[in-house]
């Protein structure tokens, strides 16, 4: 086990040290060291109190000084430095009433969640791992520091925090652990929106999306995303499709490369087919308009979870337009170019490209195909840099003013005239042929 630390936190420490006081690199950033991962931050934790931390270093500010937590500026970096403490009692399943502080390492060691996250290093004396986590790193296995229901019992988010370090780690969950999520999952209904969105993003995003399931099977997708629970509900008695639609959700998204906009719209893509399947006389499945409803649900759901306004876009633009189908013709993609837009339009290949993955065998190879044609076609459009939308037309509303046009609602229903001109024969897409294909309405 090597672990380096930065050059900076390293001064951090010994200053402390030299003043009489016990300090060391702690949690993830440690974690991540004996993984041979680049740690994003560095923590440091301290005996000495805030105010003793203060008075040693020049450039400070207060960052959770109630909780012990002060932030030292070395250059441009701020280095987190706290007081070993003890948590008090805690209240809605998310945050201690009050702090104590502690003069004892492995009280401070001993609130923390997982035993990966429960590790401390200095270069004087090496690894402090009282609750085998680095034994735990060495086997793959995430599990609580002590009772894993005290543990979920302070803070209900750890049980989704479990989940998401598997999936980024590719690491199971102990079984005393798991056994606690499944008894306590209920109780994340009091964690706020915005947590449970950061954590599910991380687990989105990370190498193992498809641990989703273990949050439907622990319970925790009932609390969180109960529309994920009626999709597991959901057959597809259909060729097209080998899976019910949750199970081909997973799927779908362990072939969709990790982004957030590109995870978050293969997780929603299907959310409203359980409410939009019929069977026909055959017995076979139908989930006519899912693509229009879904657009208005995953809405719904990303606003719950507290999204920015870009991410809802996007993504709800997305399933919109998820099993849009086309000819691969020039035109048919220029005009579906305008529809979605030059930006989405490449992230709507590999959302159909994934989706067509996860499905049945039954025409797969055609559909690829189709899609690959449908790329090519938007390649030419943009090496040609043909025009797709009004912004790249020839002319501009003030061309037309020039040209003798009234101002107003007629300015706007003519570039959208000319701009189906142009979608139909870019060719079209001059300033002289569009100024011409005006002139008899000005006269």
């Amino acid at each position: 086990m090597n672990i380096q630390l930065p050059d900076q936190v390293k001064k951090i420490i010994c200053t402390l040290q030299e003043h009489g006081y016990e300090a060391y690199a702690v949690g993830g950033c440690v974690r991540d060291s004996i993984l041979g991962k680049e740690p994003e931050d560095w923590d440091i934790t301290t005996s000495a109190r805030p105010e003793q931390t203060k008075s040693l270093f020049q450039r400070t500010f207060d960052t959770g000084i109630k909780h012990g937590t002060i932030t030292v500026l070395k250059g441009q970096v701020g280095y987190e430095v706290t007081t070993y403490r003890v948590d008090g009692e805690y209240e809605d399943f998310r945050r201690p009433k009050g702090v104590t502080f502690t003069g004892e390492l492995s009280e401070d060691l001993l609130r923390r969640d997982f035993t990966i996250n429960a590790m401390a290093y200095n270069d004087e004396e090496g690894l402090i791992d009282p609750f085998g986590g680095a034994q735990d790193l060495s086997q793959g296995m995430i599990r609580c520091v002590g009772n894993p229901r005290d543990r979920f019992g302070e803070d209900a988010l750890r049980m989704l925090r479990a989940i998401r370090f598997a999936a980024q780690l590719g690491f199971v969950i102990e079984a005393d652990t798991l056994d606690g999520i499944k008894e306590l999952s209920a109780t994340l209904a009091h964690i706020s929106a915005e947590r449970i969105q950061v954590e599910l993003v991380k687990m989105l995003v990370s190498p193992n999306p498809g641990l989703l399931r273990t949050a439907y099977e622990t319970g925790i997708t009932k609390i969180i995303l109960p529309e994920f629970d009626k999709m597991m509900e959901t057959e597809q008695e259909t060729p097209h499709h080998q899976y019910n639609v949750g199970e081909h959700t997973l799927k779908a998204l362990r072939f969709i490369r990790a982004d957030k906009v590109l995870r978050l719209t293969m997780l929603l893509h299907d959310v409203a087919k359980p409410i939009m399947k019929t069977i026909d006389e055959k017995g076979i499945a139908h989930f006519k308009g899912h693509d229009i409803e879904g657009e208005s649900l995953s809405k719904s759901i990303l606003r719950r979870l507290k999204f920015d306004n870009d991410t809802i876009h996007k993504v709800s633009k997305l399933i919109r337009y998820h099993d849009y189908r086309m000819p691969a013709k020039m035109r048919s993609v220029r005009r579906f170019t305008n529809k979605i837009g030059l930006e989405l339009l490449p992230l709507y290949l590999e959302i159909r490209r994934a989706d067509t993955m996860a499905q049945s065998p039954h025409m797969r190879q055609e559909k690829l195909d189709n899609l690959n044609d449908i790329e090519s076609c938007y390649q030419e459009i943009l090496a040609s840099n043909q025009c797709v939308s009004i912004k790249s037309l020839a002319v501009t509303g003030r061309d037309l003013i020039d040209a003798g046009m009234k101002p107003g609602k007629e300015i706007g229903e003519t570039l959208n005239h000319l701009l189906e001109l142009v979608l139909d024969d870019p060719e079209y897409n001059t300033k002289e042929q569009l100024l011409k294909e005006i002139s008899t309405k000005t006269k």
